[in-house]
């Protein structure tokens, strides 16, 4: 991974991509360079138009919605109902007890 994204580093700066650029960047961030990969990278890279690879990209990332008063309201409204639902659990549950001791007396 650290090979594609030196890669992107390097054409996001209008570098050329080449074996020796990619090694550079991967020694700078302190790692020793598979000569292979890089090899085989560049390779692959010089029948790809990265802008366009880029643009087509499965997913988009996307930001994440910002919380609303409505939504800690709707939050507030989903403890209350969860709370009112564990209160009649346990009050049917001491009927449950009450009904078996009259039983036994």
């Amino acid at each position: 991974m650290e090979y594609v994204y030196s890669a992107l580093i390097l054409h996001s700066l209008g570098k050329e991509i080449n074996e020796d650029a990619i090694a550079n960047v991967i020694k700078a961030a302190g790692a020793e360079p598979d000569m292979a990969r890089i090899k085989a990278l560049v390779a692959a890279l010089s029948e790809i138009n990265i802008d366009d690879a880029i643009k087509s990209a499965a997913f988009t990332p996307a930001a994440a919605a910002p919380v609303t008063e409505t939504t800690k309201e709707e939050k507030k409204e989903e403890e209350k109902k969860e709370e009112k639902k564990e209160e009649e659990e346990e009050k049917k549950e001491e009927e449950a007890i009450a009904g078996l001791g009259a039983l036994f007396g």
